[in-house]
């Protein structure tokens, strides 16, 4: 097992992200890392033979990894020479055998509509209706086909000489979008893009009705 771990602190030695500028492992990085299958550690373990082994499945011919071993690896106290007790220098909610449930391949967070785009209304009628739920494997069209950059239309341009109707605006007006946030934020995506350097979410509105203020 110790033959093994000094393998493994070898192979994660390639990537400073995981250790401290002391030459501690960084643990919950690198398990983190693991859970969001990040290719630069992938290709670390796939370098070394006794990780590759150890941590990848072959599946006819493609190299899958086994995050899951690799984070009670990463995780089993046997691996931790420097705890100072049986738990893991991490606080969280174990099971019934002390492990930590978020290290657990069989608990998962389970809620609505966490993998969907809401369509959203944009009126006072529209919120009457019932919200439309995309989800993103299932409905991959629809979500593309909302998402995509809209028509920004009906422009007026209020000034001292009064307002203009149907303007096209520029980079020298200040733009008050009425709609819903995630369509308004795709249409100004491609114009806007690296530009923003402040970004002020929900300010206070509120007047009691459904005007916009």
């Amino acid at each position: 097992m110790a033959n093994f771990y000094d393998t493994l602190v070898e192979v994660l030695k390639a990537d400073k992200r995981f250790f401290t500028e002391d030459g501690a492992l960084l643990r919950n990085k690198v398990y983190e890392s693991a859970l969001n299958m990040e290719a630069g550690l992938i290709e670390l373990l796939l370098s070394n033979a006794e990780t590759k082994k150890r941590f990848f499945v072959d599946v006819n011919g493609t190299f899958v990894f086994d995050k899951v071993a690799f984070g009670w690896v990463v995780n089993n106290r046997q691996f931790l020479p420097d705890s100072y007790t049986r738990f893991k220098n991490r606080i969280g909610l174990t099971d019934g055998s002390s492990e930590l449930i978020s290290a657990s391949g069989d608990i998962v967070l389970s809620f609505p509509y966490k993998d969907c785009v809401l369509e959203g209304g944009q009126t006072s009628e529209d919120q009457k209706r019932s919200e439309i739920f995309f989800n993103e494997t299932l409905a991959p069209n629809e979500v593309d086909r909302l998402l995509y950059p809209k028509v920004l239309t009906s422009s007026k341009r209020y000034s001292s000489d009064g307002v203009e109707e149907n303007i096209v605006f520029d980079d020298k007006d200040n733009l008050i979008i009425k709609g819903n946030n995630l369509l308004a934020i795709s249409s100004l995506l491609k114009k806007y893009e690296g530009r923003v350097k402040c970004v002020c979410i929900d300010p206070p509105y509120n007047k009691g009705t459904d005007e916009f203020g």
